[in-house]
């Protein structure tokens, strides 16, 4: 039972994490260009692009009404640069609430 449930744990965080990204990068979306998915390309493709991860539908629904409603977080793009290890460039693209941090 322990092995099966510590599976079930692991495969619930990865669907968690995946639900999470598409949930605000479609919120982002939505907010950029508008929240009817016929009149916004990328929206609509992000959309079948989250279906093919199987995404809940209620995830995606939501995400749209919070951009639609102007309420709650603002997520923006942001692009951080630096040096790893051996001077080894990188460049990261994400979606942040706070670019302060």
């Amino acid at each position: 039972f322990e092995v099966r449930k510590n599976a079930m744990a692991k495969t619930a965080a990865a669907k968690t994490k995946v639900n999470s990204k598409y949930g605000k990068e479609i919120y982002v979306v939505a907010k950029n260009g508008g929240a009817d998915p016929d009149a916004n390309l990328s929206l609509r493709r992000l959309i079948d692009k989250a279906k093919k991860d199987q995404v809940p539908a209620h995830v995606i629904d939501k995400a749209i009404e919070k951009a639609a409603g102007g309420a709650g977080e603002d997520y923006s793009a942001a692009r951080y640069e630096g040096y790893g290890p051996g001077n080894c460039m990188v460049i990261v693209d994400c979606l942040t609430d706070n670019p302060n941090r």
